[in-house]
């Protein structure tokens, strides 16, 4: 059984980062775009970032263009998007895919691990966010119109949670 730590990902700027540097924190690993009715998430995803950092909590954001061609730019355009529309502080990866036959080991996991309604594991859209616990296991998967603010009490009861010895 995997969890967070067990994968790594290109960052934005193409070096491989292996996931485990965010071991015993509580992370939400989101897919994004920036072209799609749900990027003024960004805002909110950053607000929430900023609040609990301390906390020990980060997000994971996967740029991704499988849903209506929305991220459809390189990684350097879209981190310029992201670093001057939305002053974005957290990590953010390369570009990948989250469903088919190629989509990154990650998301494989993620879908399996907790699967969206009715027991379905396909994405469904940009913005799905998916909760981590400090154990680096699943704990919750958010519907792209589940807004970042919606998910705090999720989040300060996931950081309020004692770090794993």
């Amino acid at each position: 059984m995997n969890i967070l730590y067990d994968f790594s990902a290109r960052t934005i700027n193409g070096e491989e980062q292996n996931l485990a540097e965010w071991r015993d924190k509580v992370a939400l690993v989101v897919n994004v775009a920036s072209h799609c009715g749900f990027t003024p998430q960004y805002a909110g995803l950053e607000t929430l970032y900023r609040t609990y950092r301390d906390e020990g909590f980060t997000i994971l954001a996967f740029p991704c263009n499988q849903f209506g061609r929305q991220e459809p730019e390189d990684n350097a355009a879209i981190k310029s998007f992201c670093d001057l529309r939305y002053h974005i502080s957290f990590p953010l990866f390369e570009k990948i895919e989250v469903n088919g036959k190629r989509a990154h080991p990650l998301y494989q996991w993620l879908k399996t691990a907790c699967p969206g309604i009715l027991g379905t594991t396909a994405i469904k859209w940009n913005f799905t966010k998916f909760l981590i616990g400090r154990d680096g296991r699943v704990i919750q998967r958010y519907a792209p119109t589940d807004t970042p603010a919606s998910l705090a009490d999720d989040i300060a009861q996931a950081c309020s949670a004692a770090a794993l010895k």
